[in-house]
């Protein structure tokens, strides 16, 4: 006989919403305290309460007591809107990576499954490299890229709809395919450009850089994650249910082609944003969906919160590393997350707590 409560909700249930509720509020607790202290550190080391006192300042115009105006500028100028890139970023990613495992029913998917980093690579080396940055009034690397990696996933979705209804199983391999030919594009422009200084600039970009980030750059990623994050949250159900198999969402009355259509949709163009304003990250949505997985299970109505904060968390330490690291400047991101990614991903793979599917 089943143990419940006076209310008549199983002590089970109880206990799990308990635990998401105490673990999602130290997460938060852990976001806004990662931000603070990672807003300290970097080449030059500013106290934590300076910190604090400067962002009075900005916000409500607290007056500085002792505190230079060129510490300021590197905590409001330069730091503050790095480290809440990274947050947005992170954040976008894991979100991403969380809603292509359920779409396409596979826990190896992450954001880049439909070509977009292809794409938005090669929108951005021919930006570099051939000087497209010049062409239609001179729109930088940033829309070049993002018109990649559209171009990308409109090519893909036309291939996995081609001959038929559109699979899971077709699109993954139109991904594989739209990859491998615009990687061998971009190589080509590479090959033939012969540009040493746009080959390093290309280098860089493609393994992901905050340095970038600027009040006004932050503005269109954090809206795009936002109003994603709220329309992801709000479809957790249908998410359980695109677990659980075509044949059982058909039978609950779930349209799975148009739902998986517009999923797919809404993360491309998000990825697409983030890729094209800060480069590829690998392995955050890939890695961090199966490790809060692991501690709230599968499903997305715990899965999705737990994942937004963690991605945040993560790509801002990331940040502080690829800032500490190296006396001469920044390290790329992408190395950083790669070499945290790469290790426990395969430590969740052999402790088997993918948990995929799973509650």
């Amino acid at each position: 006989m089943m143990q419940s409560s006076t209310m008549g909700i199983p002590k089970e249930v109880l206990k799990k919403e308990r635990r998401f509720w105490v673990i999602g509020g130290c997460l938060t607790v852990g976001l806004a305290a990662s931000i603070l202290l990672a807003v300290c550190l970097g080449s030059v080391k500013i106290e934590v309460a300076a910190v604090y006192q400067i962002i009075l300042h900005k916000i409500i115009g607290l007056p500085l007591d002792g505190i230079s105006m060129a510490h300021a500028d590197i905590i409001w100028q330069l730091r503050m809107p790095r480290i809440l890139m990274a947050a947005v970023v992170g954040a976008g990613l894991a979100m991403c990576g969380t809603v292509m495992q359920a779409s396409v029913q596979n826990p190896l998917a992450e954001p880049y499954i439909l070509g977009i980093a292809s794409g938005a690579s090669l929108g951005a080396i021919f930006a570099i490299m051939l000087g497209g940055s010049k062409v239609l009034l001179g729109f930088g690397i940033t829309v070049w890229a993002f018109a990649g990696a559209i171009l990308a996933t409109i090519a893909v979705m036309f291939l996995a709809g081609m001959g038929g209804q559109m699979s899971t199983m077709k699109m993954v391999l139109a991904g594989a395919v739209i990859s491998a030919l615009f990687g061998a594009a971009a190589n080509f422009l590479i090959y033939i450009a012969n540009n040493a200084e746009g080959m390093r600039s290309v280098a860089f970009w493609t393994m992901g850089s905050l340095a970038g980030a600027k009040w006004d750059t932050l503005l269109l990623p954090s809206i795009g994650v936002s109003i994603a994050a709220i329309f992801f949250l709000l479809r957790s159900r249908r998410l359980n249910v695109l677990l659980l198999g075509e044949e059982a969402a058909i039978t609950l009355g779930i349209n799975i082609v148009r739902e998986r259509r517009i999923y797919m949709i809404i993360t491309a163009l998000l990825t697409g944003m983030i890729v094209a304003s800060c480069g590829i990250f690998g392995f955050v949505g890939l890695v961090i969906p199966h490790a809060v997985r692991s501690i709230v299970g599968a499903d997305h109505r715990r899965l999705m919160p737990g994942v937004l904060l963690v991605g945040a968390i993560f790509l801002i330490w990331a940040d502080v590393l690829s800032r500490i690291l190296l006396r001469s400047g920044d390290l790329p991101i992408g190395i950083i997350t790669a070499l945290i990614g790469a290790p426990f991903f395969m430590w969740l793979l052999f402790r088997r707590s993918f948990n995929f599917g799973g509650n």
